[in-house]
């Protein structure tokens, strides 16, 4: 859609940048659906966030998205915050309305919406969800799962302060369910992860610079599990792949960053997101990286 007057503006605020297949995933949308909108890039750090921020407030934009190392500095400047983002502290999204900014969180929306299409027969109040990693993809996932009432979240990373400080941030401003593992502690993981119903990978461990780890041995799986990595590059990491060997069912993360990017779109335009339009242009730019990896 050519760019004119009328365009709204988005941008991703953050850096580096290089590696995010957000804008194109974004503007296949808006062409699919007839919005005249226009994603593009914007690296910049905590020293120039808010400068920036102050810029935007004042030009023609629906908002913008944020990520590392920006998601929580960013909630400095707005004016408010959904509920679920102001508990969780840290947002990926921002709408701009009569010129006041506010705060959302997208990402564990997206987990969620991607588990409901995966596997709709996991009544999260009854389940129990084994988190690996504490950066900013487990805390808005472990987040939003507590927000709906999990029954129970246990939290492993090799960073142990970081396990601790996101279990005490979801204990005090959700409800007292998350618990700390041990990475170290073997029977102590072996345990806990065979207690679980959904076990999840939120290291970044099986992605392209790590192709052959994985974050726990898969003798600790049991069949009937769901396992969930949040990458899709590969569509199967080692951690899937072998969880898939013991007879658990698998997902990826294409799911949670197409309906995640889904609910941005919708929050920003007042306009239902083009699913398939937008799912096809990600497995299209999976499908490029790959052969020009040479995977």
């Amino acid at each position: 859609m050519p760019v004119d007057i009328n365009t709204k503006m988005v941008t991703l605020l953050g850096k580096p940048l290089s590696q995010s297949y957000a804008a194109r995933m974004q503007n296949a949308a808006y062409k699919a659906a007839g919005i005249n909108m226009l994603y593009f890039y914007t690296e910049v750090e905590n020293d120039h966030l808010g400068d920036v921020i102050n810029g935007i407030r004042h030009m023609n934009f629906a908002g913008f998205a944020v990520t590392k190392p920006n998601k929580v500095e960013v909630m400095k400047y707005v004016d408010e915050a959904d509920p679920l983002c102001e508990k969780m502290n840290a947002s990926n999204t921002v709408v701009i309305k009569n010129g006041r900014l506010k705060a959302y969180n997208t990402d564990g929306i997206g987990f969620l919406r991607s588990l409901q299409e995966v596997a709709p027969e996991i009544d999260i109040t009854k389940s129990v969800f084994f988190c690996l990693g504490a950066g900013g993809a487990a805390r808005a996932i472990c987040s939003v799962l507590a927000y709906n009432g999990a029954k129970k979240i246990h939290i492993a990373s090799r960073t142990l302060s970081r396990v601790e400080e996101l279990v005490n941030d979801i204990n005090e401003k959700f409800a007292p369910i998350a618990e700390v593992v041990d990475m170290q502690d073997a029977e102590m993981m072996k345990k806990k992860v065979a207690e679980s119903d959904v076990v999840m990978n939120n290291t970044g461990l099986g992605m392209p610079a790590s192709l052959d780890q994985t974050p726990i041995p898969k003798e600790y799986l049991r069949p009937g599990q769901l396992c969930f990595d949040a990458t899709y590059n590969p569509s199967k990491t080692r951690f899937l792949m072998e969880a898939e060997q013991v007879g658990c069912k698998i997902m990826n993360g294409l799911g949670m960053s197409l309906y995640q990017g889904a609910e941005q779109i919708e929050l920003w335009s007042g306009m239902k997101a083009p699913i398939d339009a937008m799912r096809q242009e990600l497995l299209d730019i999976i499908s490029e990286r790959e052969k020009n990896s040479g995977q």
